[in-house]
């Protein structure tokens, strides 16, 4: 059973596997470039590969190679990082090159366990990496992979509680050979074909298999708890424009899109309190709305052109790409 599913992924994966720019083609001599694979799937958290895609090349385009991205400025990464959001990822990619151009001489290491010890590399990265830049077997579990796993076992349990009996699966597939190809092909096979909704069963590789489609209950898995509503919270932005300059500052380290460039704001909670950062006739142009992981936020958009000396940031020529997705919006609404 176990050489079964596994070799059924592995053939489909050899003639139908995504074309993606951090990836080795199936039965490539080329080695895989592990800082190509690392930026990749550091890319690819809670993002889709269509809104990566164009990120990953001018970031490797930029910085070719880990030693290129450690030397890189925070203001540049984190410029050029603007728009794919959860910017904690960004600050955690360049803490991460640098940790690994000091202590280990600008080469990622292969293991888990070592991997595991550099920022922002998590379980799931640790295991990817590993798996897919080194030929190492682990157990690569990421979205695509517990939804392929529960519906090929039926595991009704939902999730986050059926973690543990997917990752029994998982491991139970995965092969010590070429262990690389067959964690992309099961992530290609949710991606493409054991998707959220309307899976496409007929084209399925381990549909004689599947326990989920002989039950006819594979669009229900993975079954997920309720989710609780995000609580709403509200504050005021405040664009000043000079001339052909905008006044901006950049937002401390830690904290929501830290370290990032951006427009003046209010704090952000359930009775916000102005804090324009000069004195003028500030105009009020409309709200934005953005959605963060845990909150919904609502800025009320203010402008104004007159003169001041604001008592944060500085006024600079703006280009709107670098900004969150979040200015961004407030830049769109008044230009």
């Amino acid at each position: 059973m176990y050489d079964r599913r596994t070799d059924a992924l592995r053939d489909w994966y050899a003639t139908q596997a995504r074309d993606l720019p951090w990836r080795v083609p199936p039965g490539s001599d080329t080695v895989p470039d592990p800082y190509r694979i690392w930026l990749s799937e550091v890319m690819l958290q809670q993002t889709t590969v269509a809104a990566v895609k164009a990120y990953f090349a001018r970031f490797t385009t930029l910085w070719p190679t880990v030693r290129d991205l450690a030397a890189a400025e925070d203001t540049d990464v984190m410029a050029a990082w603007a728009g794919l959001g959860y910017y904690a990822r960004a600050r955690n990619l360049l803490k991460c090159a640098r940790a690994v151009v000091a202590d280990h001489d600008g080469q990622f290491p292969e293991s888990e366990t070592d991997l595991l010890t550099l920022p922002g590399i998590g379980p799931y990265t640790a295991a990817a990496i590993a798996s897919i830049a080194f030929q190492t077997r682990a157990i690569v579990v990421d979205g695509n992979v517990e939804r392929v796993m529960a519906r090929l076992g039926a595991i009704e349990t939902a999730l986050p509680a059926a973690k543990p009996q997917i990752r029994v699966l998982a491991d139970l597939l995965t092969p010590d050979e070429r262990p690389g190809d067959h964690a992309q092909a099961v992530m290609d096979l949710g991606a493409t074909i054991c998707t959220p909704k309307s899976p496409a069963c007929f084209l399925c590789p381990l549909r004689d298999d599947c326990a989920a489609r002989k039950l006819d209950i594979a669009e229900c898995l993975p079954r997920k708890m309720p989710k609780t509503a995000k609580p709403e919270r509200r504050g005021y932005v405040y664009l000043a424009r000079r001339g052909k300059t905008w006044l901006v500052e950049t937002r401390a380290p830690k904290g929501l899109l830290g370290g990032m460039l951006a427009f003046p704001t209010s704090d952000w909670s359930d009775r916000p309190i102005p804090a324009a950062p000069f004195d003028a006739h500030w105009q009020e142009r409309g709200e934005v709305r953005h959605t963060f992981t845990h909150f919904h936020l609502t800025l009320k958009v203010l402008t104004t052109m007159a003169p001041g000396n604001p008592d944060r940031g500085r006024f600079e020529a703006l280009d709107p790409d670098a900004l969150p997705t979040l200015f961004a919006k407030a830049h769109k609404l008044v230009t």
